[in-house]
């Protein structure tokens, strides 16, 4: 039985698609704005089957959280 119920392949997508969110979008953000922070990402189940733009639009909205003092 595969880890997690995906095989590598689709575990190491999700993962270089994320990593790709971080380095374009998310750090350079995290830096800019007032509240600088670590970011750490955790995948859930439905991260296999959504789109890029979908994972990127939820990583920047709560990133943008962050930067604006809502979280």
């Amino acid at each position: 039985m595969p880890k997690h119920g995906h095989k590598i392949v689709e575990r190491n997508l999700v993962k270089r698609r994320l990593r790709e969110i971080g380095r374009r979008w998310a750090l350079p953000a995290l830096t800019e704005g007032s509240r600088p922070a670590d970011l750490l990402v955790r995948a859930k189940k439905g991260a296999y089957e959504v789109e890029f733009s979908v994972l990127e639009a939820e990583v920047m909205t709560a990133v943008e959280a962050w930067c604006s003092g809502e979280l």
